[in-house]
């Protein structure tokens, strides 16, 4: 029992030791302020008071011991108290660890009683307990006594004192102090640092950062801009951090860039035309056309925020630290051996990256494309936009049919991987064979008949009748109709292929000079009635014309109004143009023909003997222009 009060009694002159140290502490500070002085004189007392008592208590046990004495057990526990006072509540003081259950840790702080606190203050982010028996931990002393007589202790409440002074050491010595990002607030991120601290958007970064989501659960290092204790508000930036690093990168940069240099950076922003580049303290652009040799249809595609490339300084200036970087100079220009590897008449491969409507651009390798023109696409369909026949992305064969190294261009040709069909178009339809297709497009001009694959045969309508006037095809003809037709030439170098229907038939006007040979009389139908003349059909498909001078002997102006349409009239054949396909008529002609004939009767009747000839002929030639010009119109 007296063993165990002298260990008490030790440590109590122990703490008391302790205690002599605070004071100098508060002896130090007792010049600034009037109060902190008259704390500090009570201070002292105290513990001087408690120095004697510690004196007087170690004494009484050296007496004890000598003369061999036994205390009594009220007189004990009066001693072992009051040797405690010295442990104030709300102090933070250093405890071992004695016991650790599933429910709490038992805590020995060198007090009449351990204490118990709960074991969610000692487990990690896991859920796992940090700490075992034997281990030495802070805890703050909230307590002496609580209603059940045990001793109250907090580690986290004593974390979180700790933290305030190590926040007020760091903000007095402008160091810097670690924390983790845990959450996003309105204006900016919570940061743990023992206590909740605020980082504003703007000091997060040196540029502005747009998901701030993607920082939580971070580590990084803060410095503090302001705090309040008693608020519990602490403002923290990492910018000012990032610009003094910054500043000493860009020192260093400064002093080796050069063009033609080759640095590593990191990519740092992406936009439409380039990418930026850290190079160290200073940003170079790397320009979207100089990524590569080939075509980029974004930066994005070739490289992301954080990757590290190695670029090469195209350019730089010092005064306003601008610097043009450049990926593709890393490598050599393709085009310096294009002639080597895509020789003119050289079948390649390639894929379609981009159409325009003269076109599409393949590319061959990287950095090297060609055109293949819209008029190269097909030997034989026409061909409005390249998108009838490609596709962007398609892998296309094409035939390398021109090339120009100084100004890097290839032209290249899809159908020269096929054969020309018009080639042998020739030898399959011969001038002169007879054909069957489809009619596949009627136009004013003609008819589209469908011959081979790709080819198409023109029947002109000129060549559709020998012998009818055809205002247009349709007239004779549908779409999708299937017909026959002679061919009548090939142009191979135009690519046209020339059709004809009414081949397929003999011309009748080789035979009309025979069958109505010049001077004979013909009857037909008045078709048009026109001021210089009449057409008059003496078949179907031929007709002739009765000039307006061939009419009568009479003069007249125009034959509108004597004639009608579907008039029959009977004349004679004045004339015939076998090539100009056309047949002279003459209405006058026969009517003098029939004059001298009935003249020639008169003189050989008997009746000319005694009749008056004048008489005779006047009478014959008014009844005959009576009925030429229908009676009442004689006037």
């Amino acid at each position: 029992m007296v063993k165990k009060e002298q260990n008490h009694q030790e440590e109590t002159v122990g703490m008391t030791e302790e205690q002599e140290g605070q004071s100098e502490e508060i002896e130090a500070t007792a010049g600034e302020e009037a109060e902190a002085q008259e704390v500090a004189e009570q201070t002292a007392e105290t513990v001087a008071e408690q120095e004697d008592l510690g004196k007087e208590t170690v004494t009484s046990i050296e007496q004890l011991e000598d003369e061999d004495q036994m205390l009594t057990e009220e007189s004990f526990q009066a001693l072992y108290e009051e040797s405690l006072k010295s442990i104030k509540e709300g102090e933070v003081v250093r405890g071992s660890i004695i016991q650790v259950t599933d429910d709490y840790v038992m805590v020995d702080i060198g007090y009449k009683s351990e204490g118990q606190i709960s074991v969610a203050e000692f487990k990690d982010e896991e859920g796992k307990v940090s700490v075992k028996v034997g281990d030495e931990v802070d805890v703050l002393l909230e307590s002496h006594e609580d209603e059940n007589g045990e001793i109250v202790l907090s580690k986290e409440k004593a974390a979180k004192i700790k933290v305030w002074d190590d926040i007020s050491d760091v903000y007095k010595d402008e160091g810097i102090i670690e924390g983790r990002i845990v959450s996003k607030v309105k204006g900016g991120l919570s940061v743990d640092i023992g206590v909740q601290a605020f980082l504003p958007g703007s000091q997060v970064d040196l540029r502005p950062v747009r998901n701030l989501d993607s920082l939580i659960g971070q580590q990084f290092q803060f410095k503090i801009l302001k705090y309040n204790k008693k608020r519990r508000n602490v403002v923290l930036s990492r910018r000012v951090l990032l610009e003094k690093e910054r500043e000493t990168l860009k020192a260093d940069t400064l002093e080796k860039l050069e063009e033609g240099k080759v640095l590593e950076g990191i990519v740092k922003n992406i936009t439409e035309y380039g990418v930026f580049v850290d190079l160290g303290g200073i940003d170079g652009l790397l320009h979207i056309t100089d990524m590569s040799w080939g075509r980029v249809g974004h930066p994005s595609e070739m490289c992301t925020i954080g990757d590290t490339i190695d670029v090469m300084v195209l350019s730089f200036d010092p005064e306003k630290e601008r610097v043009s970087l450049g990926l593709k100079q890393l490598s050599e220009d393709p085009w310096n051996t294009v002639d080597e590897r895509y020789p003119v008449s050289h079948r390649v491969t390639g894929r379609v990256v981009s159409l325009t409507d003269y076109g599409a651009f393949v590319e061959l390798e990287p950095g090297i494309e060609g055109l293949i023109h819209v008029s190269e696409m097909s030997w034989t369909a026409k061909i409005r936009h390249p998108s009838k026949v490609v596709a962007q992305g398609d892998m296309v064969e094409a035939v390398v049919l021109n090339l120009n190294k100084e100004n890097k261009r290839i032209s290249l040709g899809m159908k020269q991987v096929e054969p020309n069909p018009w080639d042998v178009i020739g030898e399959k339809y011969p001038v002169g064979t007879t054909i069957q297709g489809k009619i596949k497009n009627i136009t004013d001009f003609g008819l589209f008949i469908g011959i081979d694959e790709g080819i198409d045969g023109l029947v002109h309508i000129s060549d559709l009748s020998w012998t009818k006037r055809i205002k247009h095809p349709s007239e004779l003809f549908k779409k999708g109709e299937e017909v026959q037709a002679i061919v009548l030439n090939i142009d191979k170098e135009n690519e046209r292929f020339s059709l004809g229907v009414k081949q397929l038939s003999p011309d009748p006007w080789e035979e009309i000079p025979e069958r109505y040979p010049v001077g004979n009389s013909v009857v037909g139908t008045v078709t048009n009635v026109t001021d210089f003349g009449l057409f008059v059909e003496i078949e179907e498909g031929i007709e002739g014309l009765v000039h307006v001078s061939e009419i009568s002997k009479e003069k007249i102006k125009t034959p509108v109004g004597l004639f009608q349409e579907g008039q029959e009239v009977t004349a004679k054949v004045v004339n015939i143009g076998k090539e100009e396909r056309k047949i002279g008529l003459s209405l006058k002609r026969l009517d003098e023909e029939e004059e001298k004939t009935q003249y020639h009767e008169y003189v050989d009747s008997p009746k000319a003997a005694t009749s008056n000839l004048g008489r005779l002929l006047k009478e014959e030639l008014e009844g005959r222009t009576d009925n030429f010009l229908g009676g009442d119109d004689k006037e």
